[in-house]
């Protein structure tokens, strides 16, 4: 039996799969805030001691993976294969900064420095087919980057405190390099409106106070998600519509 062309197999193994990712991320959600490492002995000794399945991550997880395969698709080589094999792998680490960061306020480093290494390797690959290919995810890493540094900077000369976490520079930095330039400043402008309306959806609903401090790791990762459902060109084209009015044509 195929769904879209794939073997209903293919979303069997990415459910299993799901289930295993979305534990893994509950334990390293405890784990990263107290920085102690993820990955030791205690997975098996403490952790099994304190055992409490995550359902509620297993299912988000498994949603978001089987989507991406629906909607991305199965390619017949590997280089069409990048943009869904780098997505399954930076989806937990995504799921990871957004509850951290709603509950801590924090984006840990080295979250964001697996989330880099992984940008490295992919902007390598790419590379093997096309050299611009990697200089426009450089050149995102930059500007997604800078972006969000000049905020944070220009925030603290005028209102005398950090605007902007430099969790979410350094996060923003990282995307910059999995995404390219052009989604970037996609994900930037998505983040900016979703951060906006939930804010204020927030602040009606009294969840949060006026003064009260709204992480904006969150909306970056909805932002981030957004971006690999949606063709550039659609988002792009509702943000012109949004921020022009309805007065933006083709």
């Amino acid at each position: 039996m195929y769904i879209k062309d794939i073997h209903i197999g293919v979303y069997a193994v990415a459910i299993i799969m799901s289930i295993f990712i979305g534990q893994f991320v509950d334990w390293a959600n405890k784990r990263m805030p107290e920085y102690k490492k993820v990955i030791s002995k205690d997975i098996f000794v403490e952790y099994k001691m304190n055992f409490k399945p995550n359902y509620l991550l297993m299912f988000i997880i498994a949603v978001i993976n089987v989507m991406l395969i629906y909607v991305i698709g199965i390619k017949s080589t590997l280089v069409g294969n990048l943009d869904l094999i780098k997505y399954l792998i930076i989806t937990p680490m995504l799921i990871s900064a957004f509850v951290i960061d709603y509950k801590y306020q924090i984006i840990p480093n080295r979250l964001n420095l697996v989330l880099l290494e992984v940008g490295i390797v992919f902007a390598f690959l790419y590379g093997l087919s096309d050299f611009a290919i990697t200089l426009n995810y450089i050149f995102g890493m930059l500007v997604g980057g800078g972006i969000f540094l000049l905020i944070t900077v220009i925030g603290g000369m005028i209102y005398g405190k950090e605007a902007m976490g430099f969790g979410d520079v350094k996060m923003m930095g990282a995307l910059g390099l999995l995404f390219g330039l052009s989604n970037i400043l996609i994900i930037t402008l998505v983040s900016f409106l979703i951060g906006a309306v939930l804010s204020i959806v927030l602040l009606v609903a009294k969840i949060k106070k006026s003064d009260e401090y709204i992480p904006f790791g969150p909306f970056i990762v909805l932002g981030t998600f957004l971006s690999m459902y949606v063709p550039f060109e659609v988002i792009k084209n509702v943000l012109m519509q949004i921020f022009t009015l309805g007065l933006y044509n083709k």
